[in-house]
């Protein structure tokens, strides 16, 4: 420290060793500060939170609508089918010569097999006639036999 000698006061003097680690000790103080804002307060962390929870939401709700679409589809398919069934059965019983012969009809993806015991080959024919001729049938597996 020096003193002045006309106010006789004492001031301090700064020399450069000194001047150089305040630049360096309030450099360091920065650094800790900025180091300081990149970490996450409680507000940064449920936020995140919240984001990762609405995306795994989303994530769930797509596979869910996934999954009843395709249990809309199966159902679909099996109501196409059992209306096929349920339209054979009725022509067959409209028919004269085949209403009282006992032919097991089911559908399974628009294909449909006969099965059952027959009088005549034409009976035959006449009931594979009929299921081939509704719509929606792909298909006709004939299994039907004549006693």
């Amino acid at each position: 420290m020096k003193t002045d000698k006309q106010n006789q006061r004492i001031r301090p003097s700064f020399g450069t060793t000194s001047v150089a680690l305040l630049a360096v000790t309030l450099g360091l103080a920065g650094l800790a500060g900025l180091a300081g804002c990149e970490r996450e307060g409680p507000a940064e962390t449920a936020g995140k939170e919240i984001d990762q929870t609405a995306e795994k939401a989303g994530s769930s709700f797509e596979d869910t609508t996934q999954s009843v679409s395709e249990m809309v589809d199966e159902a679909g398919d099996y109501i196409a089918d059992t209306a096929i069934t349920a339209r054979i059965d009725a022509a067959i019983l409209g028919d004269p010569s085949l209403k009282v012969l006992q032919i097991g009809v089911t559908t399974n993806d628009g294909v449909v097999p006969l099965g059952g015991v027959v009088d005549s080959q034409q009976s035959i024919d006449r009931a594979r006639q009929i299921a081939g001729d509704v719509d929606g049938v792909k298909s006709v597996d004939n299994a039907l036999v004549v006693r």
